[in-house]
């Protein structure tokens, strides 16, 4: 990869990073409120419960942004984690932070394998 893409990807990488912290910045809406209707306090611990499952989701996409951000600073950027094969430009033209080969992630999403949560645990396990 030469390395005007890495430094495409780092800047497409540093903006999603920036707007996923700032998303993560607002957490008004998991304030728990007291109504006097039952019914209203339902609807509001709902609307709660949606907003911590996207403040999750956007936790975990911002841990992949900051990994494959550090994986362009170690030079392993672009590399399927899993098979070591090389990622294809057009994944990481539509998700830039994939730390697999369209395949492995295939294989990871049928629960083929355990992904790793993390670099530190990829590289304890290679030791």
């Amino acid at each position: 990869m030469s390395k005007n893409e890495l430094e495409r990807y780092k800047a497409v990488l540093e903006v999603r990073k920036a707007q996923i912290d700032a998303s993560l910045r607002n957490r008004d809406e998991i304030a728990i409120e007291k109504t006097a209707d039952a019914i209203d306090e339902v609807q509001l611990a709902g609307e709660r419960e949606l907003a911590i499952r996207n403040l999750d989701r956007e936790s975990i996409l911002l841990r992949n942004v900051r990994a494959a951000l550090a994986r362009i600073e170690d030079g392993s950027f672009g590399t399927c984690l899993h098979c070591e094969e090389e990622i294809s430009p057009k994944r990481l033209n539509a998700v830039p932070w994939a730390p697999y080969c369209i395949r492995c992630q295939e294989a990871a999403d049928r629960h083929e394998f355990q992904p790793a949560e993390s670099l530190e645990e990829l590289l304890a396990d290679a030791a």
